[in-house]
C-alpha cells in the first residue's frame, strides 16, 4: 500500500515478496522488535516499512503485523517512536588501520597557509621524546595558493624529530632533513620505478616525495606491535559504528589491518564486519590461505587484492594521455608495471580472487579497462567482479564500459567537491567533463559503489551522500553543483553504500538490505533524510547501530 509522499509501506503480506532474497525458515519468538519507525529499507527507491524484528543475527521479520505476530514473552520490544531506520552502510574503500592511527596524530588539513603549517608541525614536534617519528598530517597545499613545502620551512623546529607527513590524498609525503637521512634518501638517490623525490635547484631533496618512494620512508619508521596496533582498530571500529557505518573493505597495500581485524575476531571484539583487499603481488600466497582455511566468515572475510596502477591528482601523479596544465611536463607515473598487471591479474582471477585496480587518470583507466577485458577473455566467463578504485578522470567513451564489461566502479564522492576547488588548474575544463563522473556510470546501469577512501575523506558516510546527491565543492564556490549533470539522487546514493557495497564484495545475499533471511545490519536515525534538505544531511546523527542484531553504538 501507498503511505505518505507516495512511499510503498511493507506490511506482514507484502515483506517477503517485495524484499526477500532467500527463503528464511528460523522458528520462534523474536529475540528483538523494532516497532514504531520509519525503515528505508533498501528495496526500492520508495519502498518502506514500519518495524523488524531480529532473531539471532538475522531479521526474521518486516512489517507491523509480521513482527506483532512472532512478538512473545520474553521478545524485547524497542519503540523507536517515529525514527528514520537505513540498512547499514558499507564502506567499500578505506586504509583502516593508518587512518585509525591518524586519529591520535597531529592533522594538518585545514592549516591555511605556511606559518600555521609550520606552527602545528613544531607544536606536535614538542610534544614527542627525542628521535621519535612524527607523522599524520593530511596537510593540502592548494590552501594556500599550491606552494609546495619545503624541508627547511621545518628543519629549525624539529631539529631531533623525524617528520613524515601525508599529503591528504596519501600518494606525497613531506619529511624533514632527519627523516630523509634516516630513510637514505639525498641528492643521489634515485627514485625507484612509479616514485619522484623532488629535488630544489641545488640538487637536494625539498623533502616532497611521492608515490613508491614512500616505501623507504615507511621502512625507516618502523612497524608498532601487535597489541599497539589492535588497540587502534578498535578506536576505528567505534568511530565507524558511531557514523552508521556496518562493514567496510580496506584496500590497503599491506596486510597489517587484515592481521589485527584476524586477532580481533579472535578474541570476538570485531563488531564492525571486514572484507579485506589484499596485495596482488601477493596473490599466491592468498591463494594459498584460502586453500588451507577458506575465505573467513561474516565479520572478517578475505579472497580478495589490490593494486595500485597510477598515483593522484593532487600530486600530479595520476595517468592522463596529455601533460597536466600546471606541470607540462609529466603526464603522471605508472605504479605497477603494465606487465606485471596482466599477469597478477591472470593469476589472481584463474585462482579465484577477485581484483581491483587504483585508477585515477584517463590513461590508467583504460589500461586497466583493456586489462581486465583481457584477463576475462583469456580466463573464461564466471561471476569475478573485477573493480576499479576511484575512476575519476576518463575519456567519454571508457564510461559504458563499466556496464559492458561487468566491472564495479568504486567511487568516493567527496574526492568530487574535495578535488573540484582546484581540479582545473590541473587538467583544464575539457577533461573534467567526464571527471568524477558517478552520475553518467549509475545511469549506464553499471554497478557503482560509493565509499570514503578514509583517512583521505571521512568515513561518515553522510558526507559522501550530500556531495554525490549536491557536487557542492567545499570551497563554496559551486553552489548549483560542480558539473551538475553528475549529481545522483539520494536513492540512488544511497544504494551505492548499501545494497551495491554489498555487490562490491559479494555479500550482496547476506547485507545491504533490511529483508527477512538476511543479516540485522542497519541504523537508527534522529531524521528521515528523505523529509529534509540535502543540505541538512551532514546535521543527522546515527542513534543506534545494530550489526549482527547487537547494537554496537548508541
Amino acid at each position: 500500500m501507498l503511505g505518505r509522499r507516495g512511499l510503498l509501506v511493507l506490511g506482514a503480506g507484502t515483506a517477503a515478496a517485495a524484499v526477500t532474497h532467500h527463503a528464511f525458515a528460523a522458528e520462534g519468538d523474536l529475540d528483538t522488535a523494532y516497532i514504531n519507525a520509519r525503515v528505508w529499507t533498501g528495496a526500492g527507491p520508495t519502498v518502506r516499512s514500519d518495524a523488524i524484528g531480529v532473531k539471532g543475527d538475522r531479521i526474521a521479520a518486516i512489517g507491523a503485523d509480521a513482527v506483532r505476530a512472532r512478538t512473545g514473552k520474553r521478545t524485547r520490544v524497542i519503540d523507536l517512536k517515529g525514527a528514520f531506520v537505513t540498512p547499514g552502510f558499507i564502506d567499500p574503500h578505506v586504509h583502516f588501520v593508518m587512518a585509525s592511527t591518524m586519529l591520535s596524530q597531529p592533522s594538518l588539513r585545514d592549516a591555511a597557509n605556511p606559518k600555521e603549517f609550520v606552527e602545528r608541525i613544531a607544536a606536535a614536534a614538542r610534544t614527542l621524546p627525542k628521535g621519535q617519528w612524527l607523522e599524520g598530517g593530511n596537510w593540502d597545499q592548494d590552501r594556500w595558493g599550491g606552494e609546495m613545502p619545503h624541508r627547511k620551512w621545518i628543519d629549525a623546529v624539529t631539529p631531533d624529530t623525524p617528520v613524515a607527513v601525508v599529503r591528504y590524498d596519501l600518494h606525497m609525503m613531506f619529511l624533514n632533513s632527519l627523516a630523509l637521512k634516516l630513510a637514505g634518501i639525498d641528492r643521489n638517490t634515485v627514485a625507484p620505478p612509479g616514485g619522484v623525490i623532488e629535488k630544489d635547484a641545488d640538487g637536494e631533496p625539498t623533502g616532497i616525495i611521492k608515490d613508491t618512494v614512500k616505501e623507504m620512508v615507511l621502512r625507516a619508521i618502523g612497524t608498532p606491535t601487535p597489541e599497539q596496533i589492535d588497540a587502534t582498530t578498535r578506536k576505528g571500529i567505534d568511530l565507524a559504528l558511531s557514523k552508521g557505518v556496518t562493514q567496510v573493505h580496506p584496500t590497503e597495500l599491506e596486510t597489517i589491518s587484515f592481521d589485527s581485524t584476524r586477532r580481533l575476531r579472535e578474541k570476538g571484539e570485531t563488531g564492525l564486519r571486514f572484507r579485506h583487499y589484499l596485495p596482488l603481488k601477493d596473490w599466491e600466497t592468498q591463494a594459498a590461505l584460502i586453500k588451507e582455511q577458506g575465505r573467513g566468515d561474516d565479520w572478517v572475510q578475505w579472497g580478495a587484492c589490490k593494486v595500485v596502477f597510477d598515483g593522484s591528482l593532487g600530486s600530479r601523479t595520476a595517468r592522463f594521455y596529455e601533460p597536466y596544465h600546471d606541470e607540462p611536463g609529466t603526464r603522471g607515473v605508472i605504479v605497477t608495471d603494465p606487465g606485471d598487471l596482466r599477469r597478477w591479474i591472470t593469476g589472481a582471477d584463474k585462482a579465484g580472487i577477485q581484483v581491483t585496480a587504483h585508477a585515477i587518470g584517463d590513461e590508467a583507466n583504460d589500461i586497466v579497462l583493456d586489462t581486465f577485458a583481457a584477463v576475462a577473455k583469456a580466463n573464461g566467463p564466471r561471476d569475478r567482479r573485477f573493480r576499479v578504485e576511484h575512476v575519476q578522470h576518463m575519456k567519454p567513451a571508457a564510461i559504458p564500459r563499466f556496464k559492458a564489461q561487468d566491472v564495479i566502479a568504486s567511487v568516493q564522492p567527496y574526492h568530487a567537491i574535495d578535488d573540484g576547488r582546484w581540479a582545473v588548474r590541473r587538467i583544464g575544463e575539457k577533461r573534467l567533463e567526464t571527471s568524477f563522473a558517478f552520475g553518467s556510470l549509475v545511469r549506464s546501469g553499471a554497478h557503482v559503489c560509493m565509499g570514503s577512501d578514509w583517512p583521505v575523506a571521512p568515513i561518515d558516510p553522510l558526507t559522501g551522500l550530500e556531495a554525490a546527491v549536491d557536487r557542492e565543492t567545499i570551497d563554496g564556490k559551486n553552489p548549483r553543483g560542480w558539473y551538475p549533470e553528475q549529481r545522483v539522487t539520494l536513492a540512488q546514493a544511497m544504494r551505492c553504500y548499501t545494497r551495491e557495497g554489498a555487490y562490491a564484495g559479494f555479500n550482496e545475499k547476506k547485507t545491504g538490505l533490511i529483508a527477512p533471511g538476511l543479516l540485522a545490519d542497519f541504523v537508527v536515525w534522529d531524521r528521515d533524510f528523505f523529509a529534509i534538505d540535502s543540505h541538512l544531511l551532514l546535521k543527522a546523527k546515527a542513534l543506534r547501530t545494530i550489526v549482527g542484531g547487537v547494537q554496537r553504538y548508541g
